[in-house]
């Protein structure tokens, strides 16, 4: 379905979003796998301080079409091209009804989705046969999850995006991949208070993301163990499904 990546050596990436979380970890793991790096994220501070050599730091704002496309003149005016974009900005806030706030939701939103379509529209023309454009995503798209009022929502239509493009690009032989990891251990799910399954580190989930590239799949998900019961829960009829999901997650 997607070209397979199995070899990164000189391969020229662009990760947008790379200053925490799986992001850098997502550099300094394809650094060292060889891959050519252009590094984005609103600190340049934070970038540097990866210490990834050879890296082009493009510090810009993931939510800005004109910072994106700034640096996307930068990074064509050094490498002449770009094989593979990732967009991994991501923001997240625990939310429920009673104290649904319309700002924070529409801040999430902004940057989980919004700033995917500015990134896409922005690299389409330059996107060439074998490469593409990956969107870390995650299961909390598969299905109206307890507290994610406004994560899930803009992560199920990042999802949908992907898939739509999918159908677009295949033919052309440019991939598009929908990355959807569980549970990682950043600052941001640091603010749940409910145990969280499966929980993965940053590395662990930077190296599955990376490995997942070699099948040609349109998803990647991760760890199989989690993701696969989250899949077949998502398959139910809403009237097993919302009992299910109470049940396990005590909402």
């Amino acid at each position: 379905m997607n070209p397979k990546i199995t070899e990164w050596r000189g391969r020229r990436v662009w990760l947008v979003g790379a200053s925490t979380g799986i992001g850098a970890a997502m550099a300094r793991e394809l650094a060292g796998r060889g891959a050519k790096l252009a590094l984005s994220a609103r600190s340049a501070d934070k970038l540097q301080a990866l210490g990834i050599e050879g890296a082009l730091i493009l510090p810009c704002d993931a939510t800005d079409a004109t910072s994106l496309a700034g640096m996307r003149q930068a990074l064509v005016a050094a490498w002449g091209g770009v094989d593979l974009v990732v967009y991994l900005a991501g923001d997240y806030v625990p939310m429920r009804a009673h104290e649904f706030d319309l700002a924070r939701a529409e801040r999430v939103v902004e940057v989980n989705f919004n700033g995917a379509l500015r990134l896409a529209a922005t690299v389409l023309p330059d996107l060439q046969p074998g490469g593409g454009i990956a969107f870390v995503a995650s299961v909390a798209g598969y299905r109206g999850l307890p507290k994610a009022l406004c994560y899930g929502p803009g992560k199920a239509a990042l999802i949908h995006f992907a898939e739509c493009l999918h159908l677009d690009l295949e033919g052309r032989g440019i991939g598009v991949w929908a990355i959807n990891p569980g549970f990682v251990q950043t600052r941001l799910t640091a603010q749940n208070d409910f145990a969280m399954p499966a929980l993965l580190t940053p590395e662990q989930a930077a190296c599955a993301a990376v490995d997942g590239f070699k099948t040609g799949k349109f998803e990647i998900h991760f760890p199989k163990r989690f993701t696969r019961v989250l899949k077949l829960l998502s398959l139910l009829p809403y009237r097993w499904y919302f009992p299910l999901i109470r049940r396990f997650t005590g909402a």
